[in-house]
């Protein structure tokens, strides 16, 4: 277990060093689109395009994250009120159920990677499949990071955030 809590961590932290990379470009490419569309009259085909694969990345990436440090949208205040043991079944499914949404962003990610790599995406000519790729890295993350969630709750302890 101390490895899967230290590899994890290392993992997330990566994923959020790569998410505000992301988003900080994000802003970069969306002002120059705006100077260059509105200041100069000659906007860049590809701005549109770049963000949003930043846009998905910085979603993606920061959501694994958020998996991890438990930071999701959930009922705390209802939970709260319930009985010791049934509080931490709710814990039990909210992982579990993350997990299973996971699974289904990396079956989904690879199925939409498969049916787009002969095309390329219009004003960069990268191939298409490219834009699923942070949902399938995102889901493997999200499974690692519930898997440890799921150890951890079984063994009475909790999860350390990755940025201590």
């Amino acid at each position: 277990m101390p490895w899967l809590t230290a590899l994890n961590a290392r993992l997330s932290r990566w994923a959020l060093y790569i998410a505000s990379i992301c988003l900080a470009s994000l802003l970069v490419v969306v002002v120059y689109g705006v100077v260059m569309r509105y200041g100069f009259n000659d906007a860049p085909p590809y701005v549109e395009q770049v963000a949003l694969l930043l846009v998905i990345s910085v979603a993606m990436f920061g959501a694994s994250t958020g998996v991890r440090e438990s930071g999701h949208i959930g009922l705390d205040s209802l939970v709260r009120t319930l009985p010791p043991k049934v509080q931490f079944w709710c814990k039990v499914a909210v992982e579990v159920l993350s997990g299973a949404f996971a699974v289904s962003l990396i079956l989904g990610g690879i199925e939409m990677a498969l049916s787009t790599r002969g095309t390329t995406i219009p004003t960069l000519g990268l191939p298409e499949a490219l834009r699923y790729l942070p949902v399938i890295i995102a889901g493997v993350l999200i499974v690692l990071f519930c898997i440890e969630l799921l150890i951890a709750l079984f063994q009475g302890r909790k999860v350390e955030a990755s940025w201590h």
